[in-house]
């Protein structure tokens, strides 16, 4: 596996290797990988010649600086697992070789931002598409890869794609679960054992929801249910919504003709998790 932590030599590196190689694919990440990365790199290397994964803590898309400073981050074990799963180049760039420039480009999705994670991390997705956009710049993937845990993320990358004309395929991967249900994420290294159990509550709730939806319950009964319910876990729950999952408008009660998804956003101990599942 290559490993480059300029863009010039990146560059120089995948217009040699196009020659070779007739599909790259792009995991965008920001490290202390899992599993859940791990099967993006094997979805890429599935379909494409070339897969080339970025770690890169972004701070743009951090509206909380203590969040930013305990994001973990392992280097050494990120570069051990890439390479053991057969990624053929690893970017790792750091603040200055990405923002050069103190940066006043900012992103506006409309609704997209404004709801659901939007509500509660002001500018996170401004941020988010900032550096993906750099990163399409940089690779010219012609796939990249990307986690249905953050739902949210991926349709406001999908606008971006399309309003930009980003040439390119974008992928959407299931959510990776531990054996409990708990949806892998970075942040999971932050939690404790008691913690890890407490974060169970999400999967059992996602789970409960979707299944009392299909019973014929409403999803203000649902709602209110799973407030009680992560209230008992002593979660501290910031939202449950349906929307529907190609807008993200938020919906009252399913519908045959809209298809839905469950999200959700909350705190155990300190650490904020999100999740979500989808209803078809």
């Amino acid at each position: 596996m290559e490993i480059f932590k300029e863009i010039g030599p990146l560059k120089a590196f995948l217009r040699q290797q196009r020659t070779l190689n007739p599909s790259i694919g792009l995991v965008p990440t920001m490290g202390a990988l899992h599993n859940g990365h791990l099967a993006l790199i094997n979805a890429s290397r599935n379909t494409n010649s070339l897969t080339v994964c970025s770690i890169f803590v972004n701070p743009a898309q951090f509206n909380n600086p203590a969040d930013l400073e305990k994001y973990p981050r392992t280097p050494e074990a990120d570069i051990r697992l890439l390479s053991e799963a057969g990624c053929n180049a690893l970017f790792m760039p750091d603040k200055k070789e990405m923002y050069q420039t103190s940066g006043i480009i900012k992103f506006d999705f409309g609704h997209l931002d404004k709801i659901l994670e939007g509500e509660f991390r002001p500018g996170h997705f401004s941020g988010v598409a900032l550096v993906v956009s750099k990163l399409f710049h940089i690779v010219n993937p012609d796939r990249a890869y990307f986690g249905q845990k953050d739902f949210q993320q991926f349709r406001i990358v999908s606008q971006l794609v399309k309003e930009l004309n980003f040439d390119l395929e974008l992928v959407c991967a299931p959510t990776t679960r531990e054996p409990s249900g708990l949806a892998m994420s970075s942040r999971n290294a932050r939690l404790s054992k008691e913690e890890r159990q407490q974060a169970t509550i999400f999967y059992r709730t996602l789970t409960f929801a979707k299944q009392a939806i299909k019973n014929g319950k409403t999803f203000f009964w649902v709602k209110s249910e799973v407030t009680k319910m992560c209230e008992a876990e002593n979660v501290k729950l910031e939202y449950f919504e349906l929307a529907d999952q190609e807008n993200l408008n938020l919906l009252k009660n399913v519908s045959p003709t809209v298809p839905a998804v469950l999200l959700m956003a909350g705190y155990v101990g300190g650490v904020r998790l999100i999740d979500n599942m989808l209803m078809d």
